[in-house]
């Protein structure tokens, strides 16, 4: 009997751990079916069909022209305006972060701790108490309403540099960096050359953070912004939204906005899932 409880033990764990897991998987898939499949209705089917299956008459690529060609095909420059926030933004913040973490973590210098301690201090503030900050910060020397007024804002990520340290400390051995400085490389180069790979699993989590969380920004642009040129989608799709009671067509075009925004998020995230290896460093630090 014991030998039978030892057995059954791991399964009925396994099988727990493993249905809770496929509940989250459907409790976060479901918004994004749903979307995917309101994308391809008609505004007539969006509320009179089930909101989970396809209409009789789909209709998704008139649905996608329509979005494209709406107020002159504004939402391509949304998408574009979206996509230069958050590339250009997650990309400067990435480098900053690892420039900063590994600082922190591989050199030793007076008040380290403090310093890194207030850094992580920015991770507990919420984006609503600095919002109006920002916008005087910057409306002090002219940036409101101009592209800077997010990409700026955009470009630090105290979650960042607190990730990258911690992965410094674990992937980036000190034997490795004093025999790279025993070579004759400099700070630098060894952080450019050698650092950079070894944390590059973290760093392409960093970019993935930072980009998603600019791309799903909506306080910074709405308080930053005032032309709908500048607008990213999340800001485009709320300006929309506001006009469903004027024109019940907006709801499919907020709809179908929607979906290629989730769309060109996960592919983003297949497209970088490959770098995410533990075994970067396996032998790194042997010889």
């Amino acid at each position: 009997m014991v030998t039978v409880r030892r057995r059954q033990a791991p399964a009925v764990s396994t099988l727990a751990i493993n249905g809770i897991l496929v509940v989250a998987a459907v409790y976060f898939l479901l918004p994004l079916v749903w979307v995917l499949i309101a994308a391809t209705k008609s505004p007539g089917d969006l509320f009179a069909t089930f909101g989970l299956w396809f209409s009789d008459s789909p209709q998704a690529w008139s649905n996608l022209v329509g979005l494209f060609t709406q107020s002159g095909g504004i939402f391509s420059r949304w998408v574009v305006n979206s996509i230069v926030y958050s590339g250009l933004g997650a990309l400067v913040a990435t480098v900053i972060s690892a420039a900063c973490g590994y600082a922190i973590a591989k050199f030793v210098f007076p008040g380290r701790e403090v310093l890194f301690s207030v850094i992580l201090g920015g991770v507990l503030v919420p984006a609503t108490v600095i919002a109006l900050p920002l916008y005087f910060l910057l409306n002090g020397v002219g940036l409101t309403g101009t592209y800077w007024a997010v990409l700026l804002p955009s470009m630090v990520s105290p979650f960042g540099v607190y990730l990258a340290r911690i992965h410094a400390n674990a992937s980036v051995p000190d034997e490795v960096v004093e025999a790279a400085r025993l070579d004759g490389a400099g700070d630098l180069r060894i952080f450019a050359s050698i650092a950079t790979r070894m944390m590059s699993p973290a760093l392409v989590t960093i970019f993935l953070f930072q980009f998603v969380t600019i791309w799903n920004n909506y306080l910074l642009p709405l308080v930053m912004l005032n032309d709908t040129r500048t607008f990213p989608v999340t800001l485009g799709l709320t300006l929309w939204n506001s006009q469903t009671q004027r024109d019940p067509m907006f709801y499919q075009l907020v709809v179908t906005g929607s979906a290629v925004s989730a769309v060109i998020l996960v592919v983003l995230m297949i497209a970088l899932q490959r770098f995410w290896r533990a075994d970067l460093t396996s032998g790194a630090s042997k010889g």
